[in-house]
């Protein structure tokens, strides 16, 4: 079983929406999926209202899922552990040992454009949640095609 971890800051908005939406573009895959925050602001808390019903209009659920913060064996236990953007991935890489590095990277790494960080959405309006689940989406779906070697 492949086990992916998506990270953002406060893990209500990003990771959570990455969550739900590869777990829904995995459902016939042995992956097991998480999500997590740098940041301990949210612990215990649903993802916030604008992900969860962005997503829901495009067929996601996010309502099952509640935020944490990241944790040390995180870094033993993931094999991928994917970044939102470059701030959570450096704070990743001052935390995360040596031995572990190669598990991170940015999650748009797998997506076709040319935008390398999913922007955070919780200060703008419902463009940006629409902006930020086309991201997630082509990220998806290129890290699907990655890890099975799917067409």
């Amino acid at each position: 079983m492949i086990k992916v971890l998506f990270v953002c800051l406060g893990n209500i908005c990003r990771s959570p929406t990455a969550h739900g939406v590869f777990e829904s573009k995995s459902i016939n895959e042995a992956v097991m999926i998480d999500s997590a925050g740098t940041a301990a602001w949210h612990i215990g808390k649903a993802p916030d209202k604008r992900s969860q019903l962005a997503a829901k209009q495009r067929g996601y659920d996010l309502s099952h899922l509640s935020a944490r913060q990241v944790a040390a064996e995180d870094f033993s236990d993931f094999d991928y552990i994917l970044a939102m953007d470059k701030a959570n991935l450096k704070t990743l890489q001052d935390s995360c040992p040596r031995k572990y590095q190669h598990k991170l990277a940015l999650f748009l790494d797998y997506a076709e454009g040319s935008e390398q960080e999913v922007p955070d959405p919780y200060y703008g309006g419902d463009s940006g949640f629409n902006h930020v689940l086309d991201l997630i989406e082509s990220a998806s779906d290129g890290l699907l095609k990655h890890l099975f070697k799917r067409p």
